[in-house]
Parts: structure tokens; C-alpha cells; sequence
């Protein structure tokens, strides 16, 4: 009985003890509770993505006494500056640069593997934005026939309309076709970019809309671009532009209907030479154009005026064009980027009085960077050149006959890859990876190859680290080629005035990543960040999913 008894006050001392843990636990939930239903998501109301086209890293630092407080200044001082921020795929295009900045992926799932490339299935070359099946809207060109379908994957701005139920709205803008339409999505209300020529219009495609809405016809028909028909010259005195190399020199390309490239420039009596409109594109002036639109496109679509988070995706196009005109150490460029200063803290400045202030949320990257003029280079004793396709390919056609009988073995060569006829592999009786590794062989044997490979090895072998995992990140199983090939650093196919890109360098790779604005910490980082970061970064800050292709993590020190 005493066993029993001694039982029963166990058990009952048990019991209150598990009631006690219960309530505990009980109160716990009921605080953890609590503490979250005190989170909360403060949307911005606007999120404005921005691209400079172009934009090395040293750009902020190199021209940084010039700039104002507003602009550039005042993202890296009140924002987050990313300062190891750099693409982790080749190539460094502009279509694959925008793709990635939006998707938050590489060419590796998102698919656009170059601006251009040689289309596996098609039997010919595809534009990245490309599309015959849409008509153009507000030109009777062609270059409105344009949209975003050869990209696989969803952008940051396609999920945001998403996850509102499509009330968020996105608009895209660039003078670069593709650089307006990748980053707005496939969903986007829609993409506007700039027809020059003898138009001088902003166009768009039947993918977003029947017609133009009013207040871009009202736009076009101002006089907003012919009154960039003016002198360009530099916006401070040219002597204090220290920055730079001297004006005159023999490493830039310039316009035509001038015996050299030196400032002032006067574009009304150069268009007639330089593609009407077209000669806006390749001056500072086609960025201030571009913010001019991006305002009302702003004010004309109501963008940033509710609670629902909207979208502008915004690309400065011209600073490429300028780059690849007169090089990366030009008094051109240096003026080119204090002007877009100017236009930044422009933008700002209206977003601050419209939108409200600390109400958006900006952020600011590069499509890639772009290498020093080589010839400028090697006048300074650094190791570079000029590569010679035409011999590369009379050297390679003589191969093809002498291995293989026949050069249609090869279908064509494009973005330093080869792609190969399979149809004729199986009509000799060869294996593809067999061919694939023969002609990669040969290849490295040329003069600045400095490394080439397969897409078998692509396909077979996880490369973590060095040129071949950025390769990796680019190769797209299905629409790259068999052999790739890299070239010596600093060793381009192009003019020997002008800078270009591509590569997996440096002067390519490292770009700057300003984050600012509403939820954004202040302060910078040297840790290495990459492309693929920036769209599930804003995903986490609007509590939204993340793009459905992304590779890269939200970046928790600029948000957090």
C-alpha cells in the first residue's frame, strides 16, 4: 500500500511538474508570437534598378573629387557601397549583363548567352531580344520588334508584379533596346528605348501594348531630344580633368566630320555625318536624355504613388557607346560620368519631392566593365594587342580540311566558341566529344589563346574556382558552343582605337553595386559580392520570391 501511495504522489508531482513545463512552453508561444506579429514588411514604394552601361568600378574613385553631393556621393555616404562586386560568369555583354543584374542567375540557367549568338535549332545567329513575332509600336521600323522571350527565367520585377497581383507596375527604360526589356521582365507594363536616326523617338513593341500611351506621344512630340542638338564640351574646365589622359591622342575613335576627337564637339553640325539622332547615343547627352524620359515616364505611369511597390528598371546606355568610342581613359568618358552625376542627383531630387523621401529604394550596378585601349597600353609598356580573326580563321578552315575532310563539319564560329555540325559527325562515323577535343587541341596553338574547352568538360567536371568556373557559369548546355575558347589578357579583337569587354578579367568583371534608400543600411563592404546577389537581395528586402532561376543570396548586411 505504501509503494502504491508513494506511486501515486510521484505521478502527481510528475504531472504538475509536465503542466508546468507546459504553461511555460505555452507562455513562450504566446511571446514568440507576439514578437513576430510585430514584424512587418515596409515596402518602398518604388524600387528603381539601375544599370550604367559600361561602368568599371574605378569610375566612383577615379572621377570622385568631381562628383557633387547628390548623386553618386550621396548613395555611397547615405547607402551601402559593395566595393568587391563583380560578374562571376563569362561573357561580360551587355544582353547577359542585364539579364543576370534582374534574374539574379547567370547565362548558365537564364539562357541569354550573348547579345548575339549562333542559335543551335534556328541554323542562324538570334538577337538576344529579338522577336519577329511582335510588331513595333511608334516606328514603322523594325527595331520595335523586340521582348523578352529568349530569356528562361522570371526577373525580380516579373515576381514583384507576381507576388502584388500584377497592381504593382513595372516599367523599363533604356536607350539600348535590350537594356530596357531584359531587366523589366516578361511581365512588365512596359519597355520604352530610343529610335534615333531621323526619328528621335521613344519606341516600344506589341508585347507590352496596341499603341503608344498618351504621355510618350506627348514626349516624342516635344522637343526634348533635338535640344541635345548643342555643343558638347566639358562641364568644368578641361584643365582641372587630371583624371583622365590628355585630350588629344591617338587612341580614340571620335566622330565623323572631324579630323580628330577633341573637345568641344558641335552636334548639330555633326549629326548629318553621324546618324541623326543616332550621334546623341555616343555623347553625355543621350544619359541626360534618358532621365529626362525616365521622369515622366515616373510621372506619366503614376510610378511610386500607392502603398504597392512599382518598378523602374533603368539603364544609361550611352556611357557604353562613349567607352567604345573614345576608351576608358578619355576626357570623353570623365565628363560622361560627371555629367550622369548630375542626372543622378537629378533623379533623386524628384523622387525625394514626388515619391517621397526615404519612401524608394534604389540601387546601382554595371552590365560589365571594359578594358583599357590597348594600344594606349602597350604605349605604356603593358603587356597587350589586337587579336587577328581573319588569319585565325584561314588557319582553322586549312585544319578542318586536313583532320577531318570537309570544313561543314564546323557550322559556325561566334563569342569565341565553335559549334559543330552533328548531323556531320554521325555522317563520318566520329564521336562529338572526340571532335570537340581535337579541335580544342588545335586551337590552343594559336597565337593569345591563352586557354580553351570543351562542352564536354563543361558538362562533366565542376569547376569552383578560376576562369573555368566563370566559364561554367556561362555555358548554357543547350544554346553554347562545343569548344570554348579564352584569349590573353588584354588581347581584343577590335579597332585599335576605343576600349571593348567581355572577358572574365578584372576591367571586366568588377563593377560597382551602391545600394540606397528605404530599408537599406548605411555602410560598405570589402567582401566579394557578385552579380547573381543584387536580385535576391531586393526579393528578401520586399519579402517577395526570389526570381525563379536564382543563384545568388540576399546580401544580409546591406538589408539587415
Amino acid at each position: 500500500m505504501l509503494i502504491k501511495r508513494l506511486l501515486v504522489c510521484v505521478s502527481l508531482i510528475l504531472s504538475m511538474s509536465c503542466q508546468s513545463q507546459q504553461t511555460s512552453l505555452s507562455t513562450q508561444k504566446v511571446d514568440i508570437s507576439n514578437s513576430n506579429s510585430s514584424v512587418s514588411f515596409e515596402r518602398p514604394k518604388l524600387v528603381v534598378g539601375i544599370v550604367v552601361d559600361q561602368m568599371r568600378y574605378d569610375y566612383l574613385t577615379r572621377f570622385f573629387d568631381h562628383y557633387g553631393e547628390g548623386g553618386f556621393k550621396r548613395m555611397m555616404n547615405e547607402g551601402f557601397d559593395c566595393r568587391n562586386n563583380h560578374f562571376n560568369y563569362v561573357p561580360t555583354y551587355t544582353g547577359p549583363g542585364h539579364a543576370s543584374v534582374f534574374t539574379g542567375s547567370t547565362p548558365k540557367y537564364h539562357g541569354v548567352i550573348s547579345n548575339n549568338w549562333y542559335d543551335k535549332e534556328e541554323k542562324k545567329v538570334v538577337y538576344c531580344a529579338g522577336d519577329s513575332s511582335v510588331t513595333s509600336i511608334g516606328t514603322e521600323s523594325w527595331a520595335g520588334q523586340m521582348s523578352p522571350h529568349r530569356m528562361l527565367t522570371t526577373s525580380v520585377a516579373d515576381e514583384n508584379r507576381l507576388f502584388t497581383q500584377m497592381r504593382g507596375k513595372t516599367i523599363g527604360v533604356a536607350i539600348k533596346d535590350r537594356g530596357a526589356i531584359l531587366p523589366a521582365g516578361h511581365t512588365a507594363n512596359s519597355a520604352y528605348w530610343f529610335q534615333g536616326k531621323s526619328e528621335g523617338n521613344w519606341i516600344s513593341s506589341s508585347h507590352y501594348m496596341d499603341a503608344l500611351p498618351d504621355w510618350v506621344n506627348e514626349f516624342n512630340a516635344s522637343d526634348a531630344a533635338e535640344s541635345y542638338f548643342k555643343t558638347w564640351d566639358t562641364y568644368y574646365d578641361i584643365e582641372t580633368y587630371v583624371e583622365s589622359g590628355s585630350d588629344k591622342n591617338s587612341f580614340e575613335g571620335g566622330f565623323r566630320g572631324l579630323e580628330s576627337a577633341v573637345f568641344p564637339y558641335d552636334l548639330a553640325k555633326l549629326k548629318d555625318f553621324n546618324g541623326g539622332f543616332d550621334i546623341l547615343k555616343a555623347t553625355a547627352f543621350g544619359n541626360s536624355l534618358t532621365t529626362d524620359f525616365a521622369l515622366a515616364a515616373i510621372e506619366g505611369e503614376g510610378l511610386g504613388a500607392d502603398e504597392i511597390t512599382d518598378f523602374l528598371t533603368l539603364s544609361f546606355s550611352s556611357t557604353d557607346y562613349v567607352g567604345h568610342n573614345f576608351g576608358v581613359n578619355s576626357k570623353e568618358i570623365q565628363d560622361t560620368y560627371i555629367r550622369l552625376d548630375k542626372d543622378l542627383e537629378r533623379l533623386f531630387n524628384y523622387l525625394d519631392k514626388n515619391v517621397g523621401n526615404n519612401e524608394y529604394t534604389v540601387f546601382l550596378t554595371a552590365d560589365h566593365g571594359a578594358v583599357d585601349v590597348p594600344s594606349y597600353l602597350s604605349s605604356v609598356k603593358i603587356p597587350s594587342g589586337y587579336l587577328n580573326y581573319d588569319e585565325r580563321k584561314e588557319k582553322f578552315q586549312k585544319f578542318l580540311l586536313e583532320t577531318f575532310g570537309t570544313q561543314d563539319i564546323v557550322e559556325n564560329v561566334t563569342n569565341n566558341q565553335v559549334f559543330i555540325n552533328r548531323e556531320k559527325v554521325l555522317e563520318l562515323n566520329l564521336k562529338l566529344a572526340d571532335v570537340q577535343q581535337q579541335i580544342a587541341d588545335h586551337q590552343i596553338t594559336y597565337d593569345h589563346v591563352a586557354k580553351v574547352y570543351t562542352a564536354a568538360a563543361m558538362n562533366s567536371t565542376n569547376y569552383t574556382t578560376g576562369i573555368e568556373s566563370l566559364l561554367q557559369n556561362g555555358f548554357n548546355q543547350k544554346r553554347s558552343g562545343d569548344v570554348i575558347i579564352v584569349d590573353d589578357i588584354a588581347y581584343i579583337a577590335y579597332s585599335r582605337t576605343g576600349s571593348t569587354h567581355g572577358s572574365g578579367l578584372n576591367y571586366d568583371t568588377h563593377v560597382p553595386l551602391l545600394f540606397f534608400g528605404k530599408g537599406i543600411n548605411q555602410g560598405h563592404t570589402y567582401t566579394k559580392t557578385v552579380i547573381p546577389d543584387i536580385a535576391p537581395t531586393i526579393s528578401a528586402l520586399l519579402g517577395i520570391s526570389f526570381p525563379n532561376g536564382a543563384i545568388g543570396q540576399p546580401l544580409q548586411f546591406v538589408i539587415d
